[in-house]
């Protein structure tokens, strides 16, 4: 079924078995994890997205293609990029993450999508990894807007302040105001304890999302 979906059979089936397999299903058994293939899988996926980027754009400079990439391969793309394949049903689960709705847990489907890149490259090579991801990539059109491909803006942040190693990305509750059932939060962002970005959302998270959303903006990234 799920290779009929990705287009791709696979020679060794237990590559497959093993992209499908979370950590919660494989505890205490001889079957193995994910976990590795994830880890392979990220790079793959970086590899081929950032030739993709290069050959598709090139009168863009490296950081607007650092941003571009980074919106591409955060977790809530890739979360995107295995619903559309339904990824979350063919899962190896524990009977926790089961009951708990591991199924549709962003992480473990982000994770179990860089697992299958890993596998299909591993198994049939960069050509068909990269035939794969390519179906899921942005079209250049959308990529030249040059504006972050998604509402993950925490995470396209986190990219961009990485290329430069000495400097850290932390986020601060600055107030909470309502009542219990309906709470305003606002938080900042501070870039090396110097505020760049401040938002306010109906939780801690979504304040965070808006800050960095502010920061970028102010930074000429929107």
């Amino acid at each position: 079924m799920l290779e009929k979906k990705i287009g791709y059979n696979f020679k060794n089936k237990a590559l497959l078995n093993e992209a499908l397999t979370h950590s919660s299903h494989s505890s205490g058994k001889k079957r193995i994890s994910n976990e590795r293939l994830e880890f392979l899988g990220d790079s793959v996926l970086s590899l081929i997205t950032s030739k993709y980027l290069f050959e598709q754009l090139s009168d863009i400079p490296e950081g607007q293609l650092t941003k571009l990439r980074a919106g591409i391969v955060c977790e809530q793309s890739l979360f995107g990029f295995a619903q559309k394949i339904d990824l979350g049903n063919q899962l190896f689960l524990g009977r926790g993450e089961e009951n708990t709705g591991g199924r549709e847990r962003r992480s473990i489907l982000a994770d179990a999508f860089e697992a299958l890149i890993a596998a299909i490259y591993l198994d049939g090579g960069l050509t068909q990894a990269e035939k794969f991801v390519l179906g899921f990539l942005p079209k250049k059109e959308k990529l030249q807007s040059g504006k972050p491909l998604l509402s993950d803006y925490k995470t396209v942040l986190q990219e961009i302040i990485q290329q430069n190693p000495e400097e850290k990305i932390t986020y601060s509750l600055e107030n909470e105001s309502g009542e219990a059932h309906n709470k305003i939060f606002t938080s900042s962002v501070l870039l090396n304890n110097k505020r760049i970005g401040t938002g306010t959302g109906r939780s801690k998270k979504e304040a965070e999302q808006a800050a960095a959303q502010e920061a970028m903006r102010l930074m000429g990234y929107e």
